[in-house]
């Protein structure tokens, strides 16, 4: 598949912004600076990446508690976003949602979602919308393997199947569920395998492979577009970090974890556009310069950005 040169950089680009934000977070959290829990999302930046690249600006998407890579992907601002985890009323939500709910409606962000399955249903309503109105967007809707023993997940799939709502369902099976291994709370290998139940397809990818997770999505988006209905989209990923930050991660073997590191998806895609003759190591060398640069930036504001007077502790909470 032909892929333009610009898509390939942004998607080099996108994935280094979404490591440096991750792991200066990580940085700050230890240091008290950052507010509630973080989960990040260091080792899955292909899966958003790959995704977000085939999304327009109106289109959708619903997000987890590790949401900072769909948001970052999506195009969200990461000197609002760092503001929100500092708890600055210069934030997304003035400093009141955190890492768990940051949302942007312009830009099609329907929220990062503190609850398990939370967002299956809004990714069905904004699926719902566009098909009522006759628009060709669509929803992309973010969850991790333990989402997908949800109620929530079936319903929206068995509602998506028979109303052939725009809606791609992406799962981040980083195989574990807090704790909990995936081969422990479901009896079937695939989570993509459970789309059969429910009449639309199902597909295994790569997602530490960017391109793997950009074709298909790709055309998960243009069945939705075309009227089509819904995809499941498993990735196979794994998250380098604990569930959230301080966890110990005494649950999972040194070697898997080393075993996964040597997947990683950023060198990968390094490797591939130095092949092909995309991007030269002192090009990545200046990307990489100007994102570190970018984070600093956001720090900074974020920092020098005002806290939320005591007057405002009710405001946005009341309809």
């Amino acid at each position: 598949m032909a892929i333009e040169k610009e898509t390939l950089q942004w998607m080099y680009r996108n994935m280094l912004t979404i490591r440096y934000f991750e792991e200066r977070v990580a940085e700050l959290f230890a240091a008290g600076k950052c507010f509630g829990f973080v989960h990040l999302y260091v080792g899955e930046e292909a899966v958003a990446t790959g995704a977000c690249a085939n999304l327009r600006k109106d289109d959708y998407i619903t997000s987890t508690h590790r949401g900072h890579g769909h948001l970052i992907s999506k195009g969200g601002d990461l000197k609002l976003m760092m503001a929100e985890l500092f708890g600055r009323r210069t934030g997304y939500c003035k400093g009141k949602g955190g890492s768990m709910h940051i949302a942007d409606v312009e830009l099609g962000i329907l929220g990062a979602n503190g609850i398990v399955g939370g967002g299956f249903p809004i990714a069905v309503g904004a699926g719902f919308t566009a098909k009522y109105k006759g628009t060709d967007q669509v929803a992309a809707c973010f969850f991790g393997d333990g989402a997908s023993n949800q109620g929530t997940f079936h319903e929206a799939l068995n509602m998506a199947s028979i109303w052939k709502l725009p809606v791609i369902f992406i799962n981040e099976n980083n195989f574990y569920g807090i704790s909990l291994s995936q081969r422990r709370s479901m009896n079937v290998p695939d989570v993509a395998a459970r789309a059969a139940a429910y009449n639309i397809p199902g597909v295994v990818v790569d997602g530490n492979d960017v391109l793997a997770v950009y074709e298909a999505v790709q055309e998960a988006v243009k069945r939705a577009r075309a009227g089509e209905g819904p995809t499941l989209i498993e990735c196979k990923t794994y998250r380098y970090r604990g569930h959230f930050e301080g966890d110990p991660t005494v649950y999972r073997p040194e070697e898997e974890v080393r075993e996964w590191k040597k997947k990683d998806p950023i060198p990968r895609f390094e490797e591939k556009l130095a092949q092909m003759g995309i991007m030269t190591e002192e090009q990545m060398k200046q990307v990489r310069e100007e994102i570190a640069g970018k984070i600093e930036e956001a720090v900074k504001f974020a920092e020098e950005s005002p806290w939320p007077s005591p007057e405002e502790v009710l405001e946005d909470v009341y309809a």
